[in-house]
């Protein structure tokens, strides 16, 4: 019996997220719960009564209230209560009675997910939901358990696992779970605009918690054909920043037709055996040329000249003008200055080959900026930085033969605009854009509309 399911490969995910002991220092992230919410929640089977089944209960019951009236304006008809329940699964027991959709508790293990055939969600206590509440904030678990009610609005769309099996070109399992993703994003709006009677989710905390939908991302190099395909993290989390930014009808109003996905499968062995990845120099040797001739054709297309800037390694972190990160634009000689020793090689290592890609773009961005004749400093500098950096990405996308993206550098791009603000900073090292989210809309908007959405 088929059910909807956050991750299929929450495995893989909890394997990644081992680790979870907290760096000293660094504040965990925030509650969620307002201190003067009402105890009076839904009720969950098999719960314990403990904290992290508090906690869902509550932000179910939250969710619950927002489709009572979210529900009705969408799609001008009631909302329907789950008539199946809640499910809480010790998996950890054998002992466990097993929700619906499944044969026995181990089978919910490391998982959460709606149930279509008895309109009911379950999930696992015992090592999903704490996991993701001590790697990503009490926000992550309200964002799953927010998608996996959107499969139950989707249910009551008439988006069936009947209609899907009868329309698999209408309704591709990549674009359920993003509209999933979309109704969440709404929700989290509602929640972030202090319209929440019980919960309170700062901009922090949903940084944070976009982590949790990056972790249950599809595997590198998977095709957006396949019939278990949740998304890339780029997909997932601009799903999740459409339901939040444009809200439900948005989200409703969904189809193959209108969105594109940015996943895509490894077309050649090389790309496979490598994940997708460059070695950091070779990146440096192909992307800078490349963004060299992208940005020469922004500016002569509007009279001006380009004076190529010279990309120069750098054995420290570059100070010629403030501090941009691990690569600077110098505006005294008009040079791209890469720290090839430290940070930025360890950020390749780490995030992939274009987390560089997208820090190097950025500087270019700010060059092309200053080239035309525009403010390279404040925030309207910064965005305008990453919308164009997100512009050559949508343009290097689109082509079918030169230097191209790889399966999961989206993904790249996603990770270092959420953790870090270099990308960010203006020509000083100064106003950058927060949050990450925020960062990553105005990555998208050049991605999806290109150099005019800039300001270009």
């Amino acid at each position: 019996m088929r059910h909807r399911s956050i991750a299929l490969i929450v495995a893989t995910a909890l394997l990644a997220v081992g680790c979870t002991a907290e760096i000293p220092g660094r504040p965990r992230a925030a509650k969620v719960v307002k201190k003067e919410a009402s105890t009076e929640t839904i009720q969950v089977r098999g719960s314990d009564n403990g904290a992290i089944d508090k906690l869902a209960a509550t932000a179910l019951t939250d969710i619950n209230d927002f489709w009572q009236e979210s529900f009705q304006q969408t799609f001008n008809k009631p909302w329907k209560p789950l008539t199946g329940g809640y499910y809480s699964v010790d998996t950890a027991d054998a002992t466990a009675k097993p929700p619906p959709c499944t044969q026995k508790a181990a089978d919910v293990e490391g998982n959460a997910f709606y149930c279509p055939a008895a309109d009911a969600i379950a999930w696992d206590r015992a090592s999903l939901l704490p996991v993701l509440q001590d790697r990503f904030g009490e926000a992550a678990v309200v964002v799953v358990l927010a998608h996996e009610i959107g499969h139950a609005v989707q249910n009551r769309m008439g988006i069936t696992p009947e209609a899907e099996r009868r329309e698999p070109e209408r309704f591709p399992t990549i674009l359920t779970e993003a509209q999933a993703d979309c109704f969440a994003g709404a929700f989290v709006r509602n929640v972030t605009d202090g319209k929440s009677q019980r919960l309170d989710i700062g901009t922090d905390a949903l940084d944070k918690a976009l982590g949790a939908l990056i972790t249950f991302r599809d595997p590198v190099g998977t095709s957006p054909e396949d019939e278990q395909a949740h998304g890339s993290a780029f997909d997932r989390v601009a799903a999740f920043q459409d339901g939040y930014e444009q809200g439900t009808k948005f989200c409703a109003a969904m189809s193959v037709q209108n969105r594109t996905f940015t996943q895509r499968a490894f077309t050649n062995v090389t790309d496979r055996a490598n994940g997708g990845n460059l070695p950091f120099a070779q990146m440096l040797e192909s992307v800078t040329p490349d963004l060299d001739g992208y940005f020469k054709t922004l500016a002569t297309s509007a009279g001006r000249t380009w004076p190529s800037p010279r990309a120069e390694a750098s054995q420290t972190e570059p100070t010629c003008s403030g501090d941009q990160g691990p690569v600077a634009y110098c505006p005294s000689d008009k040079t791209i200055k890469i720290d090839t020793k430290d940070e930025l090689p360890a950020l390749h290592k780490e995030l992939g080959d274009y987390a560089t890609g997208t820090l190097i773009a950025t500087r270019y961005a700010i060059a092309e900026l200053a080239v035309l004749g525009k403010p390279v400093e404040g925030e309207d500098a910064s965005a305008a930085a990453l919308c164009l950096a997100g512009a050559y990405t949508g343009a290097v996308f689109q082509r079918r033969d030169g230097f191209g993206l790889s399966p999961g550098d989206f993904d790249e791009a996603v990770m270092v605009l959420l953790r870090f603000d270099y990308a960010a900073r203006d020509a000083r090292g100064k106003d950058a854009v927060d949050p990450g989210f925020a960062r990553v809309a105005r990555f998208r908007e050049g991605v999806f509309e290109g150099p005019k959405k800039c300001g270009i």
